[in-house]
């Protein structure tokens, strides 16, 4: 069986008339501990983040407010998500390749990490990722 690169997980929504309120909690909704909480703002046009994948951290990625194009990439196949409800987050697994990019005026990305920031837990290079990954 295939191990799935990422999907959609719809967050608790609280409908309000005094506003809408989400929740995310470790190993309820989101299905690990969070070890590190880091979010992304005022990306000019035309920029992307991410390209990068982990080898064991994995990541979820919530559109705050704004939206925003989460490709995903296992070296095989590639699968683009647009994130664009606080309400949702994308589950990214390890070892799978992410770009962010198609950032609207005023988005936020924030991202809930199972560990902590570890530079040798990040592959950086595509074709180095390749090499590992897409055998």
């Amino acid at each position: 069986m295939e191990k799935t690169m990422g999907r959609v997980i719809d967050l608790p929504k609280i409908v309000d008339p005094r506003g809408n309120l989400t929740v995310a909690e470790q190993m309820k909704s989101v299905p690990f501990e969070i070890r590190r909480v880091y979010w992304t703002y005022d990306v000019p046009s035309g920029e992307h983040r991410g390209g990068h994948a982990h080898r064991h951290c994995r990541e979820f990625i919530v559109a705050v407010s704004g939206s925003f194009t989460v490709t995903l990439d296992n070296g095989h196949d590639r699968h683009s998500f647009l994130l664009n409800h606080p309400y949702q987050g994308l589950l990214v697994e390890t070892g799978v390749w992410r770009t962010l990019e198609d950032f609207s005026s005023g988005a936020v990305c924030l991202v809930l990490a199972e560990d902590l920031f570890e530079e040798a837990d990040y592959i950086r290079d595509y074709d180095d990722y390749l090499q590992v990954y897409a055998r």
